[in-house]
């Protein structure tokens, strides 16, 4: 394989590793759950050989760019924060790692951070910038869907500001940890029930923990299937989620990245509101935001 340079988007529960070739394309990936939270900084080199080795030669050094937790202080090398407004990345401020491995080369992005209010990013920055490398003009917001879902206000080429929510996190929480795991066990589920959340939600955000408490009497009084609790559940999370940022979708165009499920849930979430949002790919993003940072870059011609 003629690889010129891997892209690692490396966070809390998984490594995703993406081998790009002389034209620009992938030539080979790997994906595991080796993410920032099963190690310790010096796991992080002997975790990262194991899974490109494949992909290392002997007789030359490996451009190697990560975004994402691996960045983070608990991660392999705290890359720091550029603070908002700013270019989601900029070459100026990655910090390289040092390696004992020869034929590598790391760099890590930082992440993004807002001082007022006080929030942060790691890894959406990378999958923003991802975008703009093919839309440059953009103006408009960005929904990053995932454990801690982003909504970020981009102008200028510069993310703006941005607001995070634990919609992901607090959904698996419910879902596995709390009483509602009864209710919500089905591997199934049913669209109508994830908009009717949707909806409800929106209508009535004030009223979203009696909503999301009302899955446990609809077991019990109801025999309301799991399937139909677990993706109502969803749609109030979501739901809930949307409607607090009325004033950021009303501003202009949005732009959603992430998987395709996740994507597909919020883009059925925001057609209720009669917004069709574009979808684009969460790895495309990551390849794009980091190929500016290649030290090949000048020699790799754009993919079609």
């Amino acid at each position: 394989m003629d690889i010129q340079w891997v892209a690692l988007d490396w966070g809390t529960t998984n490594l995703n590793a993406y081998a790009i070739g002389a034209d620009g394309r992938i030539t080979g990936q790997l994906h595991n759950n080796m993410g920032m939270s099963q190690l310790v900084s010096s796991e992080f080199e002997p975790v990262l050989v194991e899974a490109i080795g494949p992909w290392l030669s002997a007789d030359r050094v490996m451009p190697v760019l990560a975004c994402g937790m691996v960045g983070a202080h608990e991660g392999w090398r705290d890359a720091g924060y550029s603070d908002a407004p700013c270019l989601p990345v900029d070459r100026k401020t990655t910090v390289s790692v040092p390696t004992d491995d020869p034929r590598l080369s790391v760099r890590i992005v930082p992440g993004v951070c807002q001082r007022q209010p006080e929030d942060v990013m790691r890894g959406e920055e990378t999958q923003i910038a991802g975008y703009l490398a093919r839309n440059p003009n953009f103006d408009g917001v960005f929904c990053l869907p995932g454990t801690h879902s982003k909504w970020a206000r981009v102008a200028d080429g510069k993310i703006q500001n941005f607001t995070t929510f634990m919609t992901g996190e607090l959904f698996g929480l419910l879902t596995k940890q709390s009483v509602l795991r009864f209710s919500t066990t089905s591997h199934d589920w049913d669209d109508g029930a994830f908009l009717g959340g949707v909806k409800a939600a929106m209508s009535d955000p004030d009223r979203l923990t009696a909503q999301l408490f009302a899955a446990r009497p609809r077991t019990l009084l109801s025999g309301t299937p799991n399937e139909v609790l677990k993706a109502h559940l969803s749609g109030l999370l979501i739901g809930a989620e949307i409607a607090a940022l009325r004033e950021m979708w009303r501003a202009g165009d949005i732009v959603i990245i992430g998987d395709r499920e996740n994507a597909r849930l919020y883009q059925t979430a925001l057609a209720t509101l009669d917004i069709s949002p574009q979808v684009y790919d969460s790895a495309r993003a990551i390849i794009d935001g980091l190929r500016p940072l290649a030290q090949v870059s000048a020699q790799t011609p754009e993919p079609v």
